[in-house]
Order: structure tokens, then C-alpha cells, then sequence
């Protein structure tokens, strides 16, 4: 069976990532692309499942699987811990279904050291004036925060350079289109293709 890929997603605050994997996910079956569940020490909210949302585990065991080694990438994100298990990603991948991650840069650069195999795209806006006009229409911030937000947008864009691909979302159904043809391009790779034809490919090549 050809294995699945891990594909990293990065992008700053307001430039609609989470947009684009929702709208990815709606268009691929379960049994094709899942979204990574991350690990997390922080409280179940009303509404959430354990395994759906994430896996809610205690500080004592999260350190322990620390310990371990037992994450591709961890965080201490306002005193709660998130990270992602390398035998939960290990699982889905090793049944051919690609997972897709929804992480900063800084989590990405862990998970390229423990898993070379993944893909990582980073995702821009087209301005920054869009950008400042995006985080605006949310009506939930201050000025204050915005400029902060702003800010950290500037720094995040900056590890662009690191990705294996990049898309620039202006034009949303442009920007679902490039991320389906990475998705494809990378599903034809040799490797995946040999796995998944194995049967065809020896009996055209048999005498």
C-alpha cells in the first residue's frame, strides 16, 4: 500500500489557511485526507470530543510522552501544552491517507528534522493591505492588537523561503485549485504511483 503524506500548512492570521483546508477537506473523501488531531493539557470546552477535536491528556502524561520522544512537535502555548504524536501521524499515514497539519514555522522546522518525507506549504495574502483589511473584518480585535497581530504576521512571513510550496491567496478558488494540484502532483510521485500499481506494473512489464 502506498503511504500517505504529511503536509504541513503554514500561514499568518488572516490569511485564510484555515479556510482553504476546510474547503480542501469538503472535496476529498475521509479515506483520502484527514486533518491531524493534536495533543493538548488544556480543558475540554463545552461542545469538543476526546479524539475529534484533540486528545485531551494530562501536564504529567503530555511530559512524559515528551520524555519519550513520542511528538513530531510540541508547544507551551499560555501555560497549556500542544503537540503532535509521531505514532498518531505514523497510523493514519501507513494506510495511504494524507494528513494535513495546521501549524506556525516553528513547528514546522521540528517536524522536517523528525520527518523529511513531509510536504510544507506556506500560504500568503496578496497585500498587507488586505491583510490589515481581513483581520479588521473579524470586528473582534483592538487597534492595539491588530498592530500587534500585524507585526507577528511580518515575522511569520518571513520563514516563507522554508516551504516546499507557495500559494498566494487572492483569489480563494484559485488558491483551492493550487492547493489540489500539490495534493495531485504529489499523489503521481514514482513512489506513491509504484506502490499503488505495483500489480499493473508487473504484468506489463512480464514476458
Amino acid at each position: 500500500m502506498a503511504q500517505g503524506t504529511l503536509y504541513i500548512i503554514s500561514a499568518p492570521s488572516g490569511a485564510g489557511k484555515s479556510s482553504l483546508i476546510q474547503a480542501m477537506l469538503k472535496t476529498q473523501p475521509l479515506y483520502d485526507t484527514q486533518v491531524s488531531i493534536s495533543h493538548t493539557t488544556r480543558e475540554m470546552r463545552p461542545g469538543e470530543q476526546h479524539g475529534e477535536h484533540y486528545y485531551f491528556v494530562s501536564k504529567q502524561g503530555f511530559e512524559a510522552m515528551i520524555e519519550q520522544d513520542a511528538f513530531l512537535e510540541h508547544a507551551e502555548v499560555f501555560g497549556n501544552y500542544y503537540g503532535t504524536s509521531r505514532e498518531a501521524i505514523d497510523q493514519v499515514l501507513a494506510t495511504g491517507v494524507d494528513v494535513f497539519l495546521d501549524i506556525d514555522w516553528q513547528g514546522a522546522q521540528q517536524i522536517r528534522q523528525k520527518l523529511p518525507t513531509a510536504r510544507s506549504i506556506f500560504v500568503l495574502p496578496p497585500s498587507k493591505e488586505e491583510l490589515d483589511r481581513r483581520l479588521r473584518g473579524r470586528g473582534q480585535d483592538s487597534e492595539e492588537v491588530i498592530a500587534r497581530r500585524m507585526a507577528q504576521a511580518v515575522a511569520e512571513m518571513s520563514h516563507y523561503a522554508e516551504y516546499d510550496y507557495l500559494i498566494v491567496n487572492d483569489d480563494f478558488d484559485l488558491a483551492l485549485s493550487d492547493l489540489k494540484t500539490i495534493i495531485r502532483a504529489e499523489r503521481l510521485r514514482m513512489g506513491r504511483q509504484k506502490a499503488r500499481h505495483d500489480a499493473l506494473i508487473s504484468k506489463l512489464l512480464a514476458d
